[in-house]
């Protein structure tokens, strides 16, 4: 079941995804099975939706650490960018969130700037241009924008791409 603070990281996911942006404290130690003040034990309002942000960045750092530990760090990029219909539901929640920060009511966590250059460094590794690396991640993030809103690119449409930059679509083959 996890722990009390992975129940409430998942609960105020749950809540955003169902449209509560930012969820009320109340609704996510209930659903978390915690009193308020188990929650606040644990955080405030803007350490919660900064550890949720910081969660879902460690789970994206994850996939793409370990598709460049494979060579294919930029086509992990370009896929993990359409998200799944699944995916999508959370994307759009996360999006709704970071309409926070406009109001000053929520900053982004370092984590965010630090992870992206991180990225950045990862995909100019891979692709040996930084030129080339940030053409990958904007293609990423037109993606990204277009499965936000409105019809998601295909998995073949995602493929197609893949091939027109001329990057792997499966790890390169070493040899003994």
């Amino acid at each position: 079941m996890g722990t009390a603070r992975e129940r409430l990281l998942d609960a105020t996911e749950e809540l955003i995804t169902a449209g509560q942006v930012p969820p009320p404290l109340e609704a996510v130690a209930a659903a978390a099975g915690v009193s308020k003040g188990g929650l606040l034990y644990h955080f405030d309002k803007q350490s919660l939706l900064h550890a949720l942000v910081t969660r879902a960045v460690h789970r994206f750092d994850e996939r793409l650490t370990a598709a460049a530990a494979q060579g294919l760090m930029a086509t992990a990029w370009l896929r993990l960018s359409a998200p799944t219909p699944a995916e999508r539901t959370v994307y759009r929640a996360m999006m709704s969130m970071l309409r926070l920060t406009t109001t000053g009511e929520f900053d982004l966590p370092p984590e965010v700037g630090d992870a992206e250059q991180r990225w950045q460094q990862m995909l100019t590794a891979e692709l040996g241009d930084p030129i080339r690396a940030r053409l990958v991640r904007l293609v990423g993030d037109g993606l990204f924008m277009a499965a936000l809103t409105g019809p998601p690119p295909t998995p073949d449409e995602v493929e197609q791409l893949l091939h027109q930059l001329g990057l792997p679509t499966t790890a390169p083959q070493t040899r003994p």
